[in-house]
């Protein structure tokens, strides 16, 4: 299957021919491409020594691809500070706390074991810009690459600390109340997929103050023990743990850590479109202000916004767009329906270890009102939407863009976003339709008042695709 380049970076299986997989020619490619746009944006700035921070999650690819972006990176002059088995959002912190210029994160988040790919960073630790991105593949396909010479190569400085260092500026929030969560004793279960979540969860939820932990593959082996996206069809180890052990609740993350879900303690899910919902209910109690989410996100978070007299916003699906309607509008908090959690005090990135410290402090602080409050009563206090996942492969030779055209003008008279693929909004249910970032798919969401509306809404509307494709 051919590479996949996008806003979320670059990507493929592992094996196979250049330019169809995911190979160490592309590797090597598309990583002396990153450094060659850095080493430009920063020669107009007069700055010719730079550094990079490079970190991976634990799939068995990563150490191989890691190795061979660090070597391009000091062959081009350019010094890396090799973070090792790490997480997304800790190594976006890395690349602005440790003074970067950059960064790589190797890690293909909640894709299957063959997968993997690199998440490229500017100066702020942020996911590139679409303009920015579409530099580095002309770069790549231009091959206009100057390595150093043999007195100009890097060196590579490695540092072990991030994780640590990345908890605790969470402990140091004031949003986290950490004196709140020990005293609530909580039994917590997680399921980290045995990845780097299973290095940096149990140590975050230890520094908080959760000495009662259920750790299930929380090896950072890269063997992943099921799927790794957090949906509920791949996760009924954990729904079980946290039922049977009597848990308070289950903590799920996916490889790469900017993925969070959690589990309810009679064993259901908490739903991933919540994790964002309750943590914005916590933080515009405290302080009416401005949130957003992209399209493909539940309303549910919208009526929290009204709950709290507060406004909000949408952006194309993709953390960069989420990101960048957050800074526009000044948001307090915004992230993804898929449990992605962004809160700009500590960086803008998409970031479940702060998510985990806020979820608990909002729990806590509801617990010493409501002893007997749960995570599942916690949930029923949000309105109850359902949505419905769908995904359609289609050939290279359909014109997607003109199917969206043709399915926009048959709902003109509902309310139409063209702003990522096309999302019509009726009265009481909704549905966005729009190509994936990370894979070689149209995915189409909805949601509804009820599952059986909303899995009908998103059926409809693959037979329609289906059959305006043909």
């Amino acid at each position: 299957m051919s590479l996949i380049t996008s806003i979320s970076g670059i990507r493929g299986t592992i094996g196979g021919k250049p330019g169809e997989n995911f190979t160490p020619i592309d590797v090597v490619s598309f990583s002396s491409a990153y450094a060659a746009w850095l080493k430009d944006q920063n020669k107009k700035l007069g700055k010719t020594k730079l550094k990079i921070a490079i970190g991976r999650d634990a799939r068995p690819s990563g150490l191989l691809v890691h190795n061979l972006v660090s070597s391009v990176m000091i062959s081009m002059g350019i010094d890396v500070l090799d973070l090792g088995l790490s997480t997304t959002p800790t190594v976006e912190m890395m690349v602005v706390m440790k003074n970067c210029d950059g960064g790589i994160v190797i890690t293909a988040s909640h894709n299957p074991v063959e997968w993997n790919a690199l998440k490229l960073l500017n100066v702020q630790g942020e996911f590139l810009s679409a303009s920015d991105g579409e530099k580095i593949l002309d770069y790549s396909r231009s091959k206009e690459f100057n390595y150093a010479d043999v007195h100009q190569i890097g060196k590579i400085i490695s540092f072990d600390g991030g994780i640590r260092e990345h908890i605790d500026a969470i402990l140091d929030l004031d949003d986290v109340d950490v004196a709140a969560i020990r005293n609530s004793n909580f039994k917590v279960a997680v399921d980290a997929v045995n990845s780097t979540g299973g290095i940096s969860v149990p140590i975050l939820l230890s520094a908080l103050g959760v000495k009662n932990q259920e750790l299930l593959y929380c090896e950072p082996n890269g063997q992943f023990p099921h799927n790794p996206e957090p949906l509920r069809k791949h996760l009924d180890d954990i729904c079980n743990l946290v039922s049977n052990s009597n848990c308070d609740l289950g903590i799920v993350v996916d490889p790469d850590v900017d993925r969070l879900v959690f589990v309810s303690e009679d064993g259901e899910l908490f739903g991933e479109e919540y994790t964002l919902v309750a943590v914005a209910d916590y933080l515009l109690s405290k302080s009416s202000g401005n949130c957003v989410s992209n399209l493909s996100s539940s309303r549910a978070l919208n009526d929290i916004a009204i709950r709290h007299n507060s406004k909000y916003f949408t952006s194309a699906v993709g953390e960069v767009n989420v990101v960048e309607k957050m800074k526009e509008c000044d948001a307090i908090i915004g992230g993804e329906g898929n449990g992605g959690i962004i809160y700009p005090p500590l960086h803008h990135g998409r970031d479940s270890l702060v998510g985990i410290a806020l979820f608990l402090t909002h729990l806590a602080n509801l617990k010493s009102l409501d002893e007997g409050l749960t995570v599942s009563a916690l949930r029923s206090s949000y309105p109850s939407y359902y949505m419905a996942k769908e995904k359609i492969s289609l050939s290279s030779s359909v014109d997607l863009e003109k199917i969206m055209d043709k399915v926009a003008s048959q709902f003109k008279n509902e309310k139409v976003s063209r702003i990522d693929g096309v999302k019509i909004d009726f009265k009481e249910s909704w549905v966005h339709m729009r190509k994936s970032n990370t894979e070689p798919i149209v995915r189409i969401y909805t949601e509804a008042k009820s599952k059986l509306e909303a899995e009908t809404l998103a059926l409809k509307f693959v037979n329609q695709i289906n059959d305006l494709g043909q």
